[in-house]
């Protein structure tokens, strides 16, 4: 393996490894496809820092006001020894309060993985609820530590991840974008959970895979739970680990010497990236630091249109050629001939509508 971490400290620049978190592990399955952020990220390459020099800086994240107002929300739900959180999930999953839960914070101790490791894993019947505890996994070989807000055991039998974030349901909905993120980072913390007892020779469908979700309702701070099925989460998750634990795949397909040093000139480093495939979608833009420069690099390509665009055009790479083949002024090769058909299709219903003639 000495060879492989040479190669991928060779392609970071040489500096230390920068770190996964939930967030980031969470990010990874929004564009599995994406072999550009594939071999970044199994190399630990610092995107924050490459978009900056690039001259394309993310323009995502949480700002300092929404990370206190989710501290102080978290610390309201978690008051009197998480009595209402308590309440708030067993109303959640359908069985009595119980009166006999124990409580076992987890975030004050020093040797943290293995306190969380035996808390986690002892016998015991009664309900309990452990404050963030952490979890480990790996991700390209690394061990990441991962911080759950709250792991409630015992609850209907099972392990329930609990999630609490700032973000408001009102009348009853909250913001899809924000409920699927978080449905994607509780189905990290769902499989590191679940490996901590595969290791320990447990049951790993012990761990639900119903996460509680815990928001204020309405435009108070009163807290409301709701359930979130995180199984198609984890399914696109374990396949994006597997395809990064890979990573001679991942190298076998990156040109010998690709480097990414945050300390190149913009025109070098991008000529670097321009060497390793990117998947472009407007999803990106929410998820990874490099979005707006392979945005800039997508221009006139269909897949900047978005996945739906791309995938229904069946192959047609270049919104040239769409127009092209829409207007009939260039032969189809086989494999678009059905989507040329599509294309012309829909020019003639555009043209007869521009026309007002009727359909």
């Amino acid at each position: 393996m000495g060879g492989v971490e040479e190669r991928l400290a060779q392609i970071r620049g040489g500096g230390p490894p920068r770190r996964h978190n939930a967030r980031t592990i969470a990010a990874l399955t929004g564009n599995p496809g994406c072999t550009r952020r594939a071999v970044l990220d199994s190399a630990g390459a610092d995107k924050p820092a490459l978009a900056e020099q690039l001259g394309f800086p993310a323009r995502f994240g949480q700002s300092r006001f929404a990370i206190t107002r989710g501290n102080a929300f978290e610390a309201q739900v978690k008051a009197d020894g998480g009595a209402e959180l308590l309440r708030l999930v067993a109303e959640r999953l359908g069985v009595p309060v119980p009166t006999d839960a124990t409580w076992t914070d987890l975030g004050a101790d020093e040797d943290r993985p293995e306190r969380s490791r035996a808390a986690l894993t002892a016998g015991g019947d009664g309900p309990a609820l452990f404050d963030h505890p952490l979890l480990g996994l790996d991700v390209a070989g690394t061990r990441v530590h991962l911080e759950p807000d709250l792991v409630a055991a015992r609850l209907a039998g099972r392990f329930h991840v609990v999630e609490i974030k700032s973000f408001p349901v009102i009348d009853g909905q909250a913001d899809p974008g924000k409920v699927a993120a978080a449905a994607i980072q509780s189905a990290v913390y769902v499989l590191a959970l679940r490996e901590l007892l595969t290791a320990e020779g447990r049951d790993p469908e012990l761990v639900s895979h119903e996460v509680v979700l815990v928001c204020p309702r309405d435009f108070a701070n009163q807290p409301v739970a709701s359930l979130l099925d995180v199984r198609r989460q984890l399914l696109v998750l374990r396949r994006q680990l597997a395809r990064m634990a890979r990573v001679e795949e991942l190298l076998a397909a990156v040109p010998a010497g690709f480097t990414v040093d945050p300390a190149a000139d913009p025109a070098t480093l991008a000529a670097a990236l321009h060497q390793v495939p990117a998947r472009y979608a407007p999803d990106c833009l929410a998820a990874c630091e490099l979005a707006y420069f392979c945005r800039h690099e997508a221009r006139g390509r269909t897949g900047a249109l978005g996945r739906p665009v791309r995938e229904a055009l069946g192959g047609v790479e270049d919104v040239a050629d769409v127009l092209a083949l829409a207007e009939g002024v260039v032969a189809p090769e086989p494999e678009q001939a059905e989507a040329a058909a599509l294309l012309r299709a829909a020019a003639r219903l555009r043209a007869d509508a521009l026309a007002g003639h009727p359909a």
